[in-house]
């Protein structure tokens, strides 16, 4: 929660914590290392480090953010409508199902955002486009469980109409397993966004994104090491943030924990 409470602070009110502009050129202060003025030292251009890195955090946790909110709500919806009535939709879904596992999902997505064209907007179509099936067939599983409990049966000959009884009554129950795998998932997506912003597909320069960051510092890494170093830290912790909040509810709605 400390972790996750920062990364909000930082992406909502970055200047309370960075003084300087992260795209304010200083041709002074071209590649100088850690300092008490310039906490994790400067770029190429001057640019301070740290304002970038703590900048980048209102974009990684937009693309963390923006990346997954489609596919968990679409692919719940399809999950519980795909999960519920079975026959030839299940079948179809399958076939769907077999067809994205098939390939590399990164390379899937770098396919569709070069016939898209680089640039965040893409990457947010190209995830959607993919992303949901992970959601749809998590849910899907979880319902064809719970639609042979009694409270399913028992909603039926009370004569509950179909949405009612997926709505009111199987989603309650299957939707914790969606926020669990939604919180892992944005540590992927800030993954997946840093990985795109570093081949050039994501984020654009001069934008401070953290694989933007690392891809601009490769070629100074055995002179100028916290370029990459710094973003390399930051995506590590907030990824780790994610993932430990996803494993504390894991914990915290395990049955027989209340």
């Amino acid at each position: 929660m400390l972790i996750l409470l920062f990364s909000l602070t930082a992406a909502f009110f970055p200047a309370w914590i960075a003084p300087h502009d992260p795209l304010q050129f200083d041709y002074s202060a071209i590649l100088k290392g850690p300092t008490a003025q310039h906490l994790f030292g400067t770029d190429n251009f001057g640019r301070d480090i740290f304002a970038r890195v703590i900048y980048a955090y209102r974009i990684d946790l937009q693309i963390a953010l923006f990346t997954t909110l489609f596919p968990m709500l679409f692919g719940t919806l399809a999950g519980l409508l795909v999960g519920f009535y079975g026959g030839i939709a299940e079948t179809l879904f399958q076939r769907v199902v077999d067809a994205v596992i098939t390939f590399p999902l990164l390379v899937l997505v770098i396919a569709i955002v070069a016939i898209l064209g680089p640039g965040l907007k893409s990457m947010y179509i190209a995830v959607g486009i993919i992303y949901w099936v992970f959601y749809a067939r998590l849910i899907a599983g979880e319902v064809s469980v719970q639609k042979r409990l009694d409270y399913v049966a028992a909603g039926q000959v009370m004569g509950y109409s179909h949405l009612r009884i997926i709505f009111r009554h199987l989603l309650p129950n299957v939707v914790t397993a969606t926020l669990v795998y939604w919180m892992t998932d944005m540590a992927l997506a800030i993954l997946l966004g840093s990985s795109l912003g570093y081949l050039g597909l994501g984020a654009q320069p001069p934008t401070a994104e953290w694989g933007v960051l690392i891809s601009s510092g490769k070629n100074f890494m055995d002179t100028a090491w916290w370029i990459t170093i710094f973003p390399g830290v930051a995506i590590v912790l907030t990824g780790l943030g994610f993932s430990l909040i996803g494993d504390a509810l894991v914990e915290w709605l395990r049955p027989g924990n209340h």
